[in-house]
């Protein structure tokens, strides 16, 4: 977070994006985070890159305390948990397993 954002927010918005930074990157040590404005829905928010297959476990690692600051703070801080392009990259030239349903054919005979 460079330092004009910094100044832009107030304390208590700093504060709840310093601790779910810290969070984040207490389960992820190399997670890639970025704080930007957006607009749909307008707020504050924290890119966070994590090198993980389903990038729903980053939202479980800050999830309570995402809903406080939201809910009973009201601030409008989201958390957006992304994969690094490479990742991406890589899963998509590597052949995809396709399962396909077993079915048993019984021959019948009348």
């Amino acid at each position: 977070m460079n330092a004009e954002w910094t100044q832009a927010f107030d304390d208590a918005t700093r504060n709840a994006l310093v601790e779910l930074k810290g969070m984040i990157v207490a389960r992820y040590p190399d997670a890639s985070l970025e704080v930007s404005h957006g607009e749909d829905p307008e707020g504050v928010y924290l890119k966070a890159t994590v090198d993980v297959e389903d990038v729903d476990e980053v939202l479980d690692v800050v999830l309570d305390k995402l809903s406080a600051v939201q809910v009973e703070q009201g601030l409008p801080i989201y958390v957006i948990p992304l994969q690094p392009v490479e990742r991406v990259l890589r899963d998509l030239r590597s052949p995809r397993r396709r399962s396909r349903p077993h079915i048993d054919w019984v021959a019948r005979t009348a």
